[in-house]
């Protein structure tokens, strides 16, 4: 899954495509350590799938600040940044 395919930004906020809750919410309330059920239930025009592609977002910001401080990729580049060497494979098979 690509986040790009769930994500979108607009007006410098990334959202989820078609509900519009932005991202950063989903991403709040996962940290505070509400279930992914409870925040479907919450919120029903939100997917799992979109969960995940927010969690990817975040993943990709952070590989994206690692790489823009390494100068290994422009600021603000559109493409989702990929892995460098050695980063940890990220694994989503647990997230439920």
């Amino acid at each position: 899954m690509n986040w790009t395919d769930l994500i979108e930004i607009g007006q410098g906020l990334a959202r989820v495509r078609g509900c519009g809750l932005p991202v950063s919410v989903v991403l709040d309330n996962l940290a505070a350590g509400v279930p992914v059920e409870a925040l479907l239930r919450s919120y029903p025009d939100l997917s799992r799938t979109a969960v995940l592609a927010a969690l990817a977002y975040a993943a990709d910001l952070a590989r994206r600040d690692r790489r823009e401080r390494l100068g290994l990729v422009a600021p603000l580049s559109p493409e989702p940044a990929e892995a460098i060497p050695g980063d940890p494979p990220p694994d989503l098979a647990g997230v439920h």
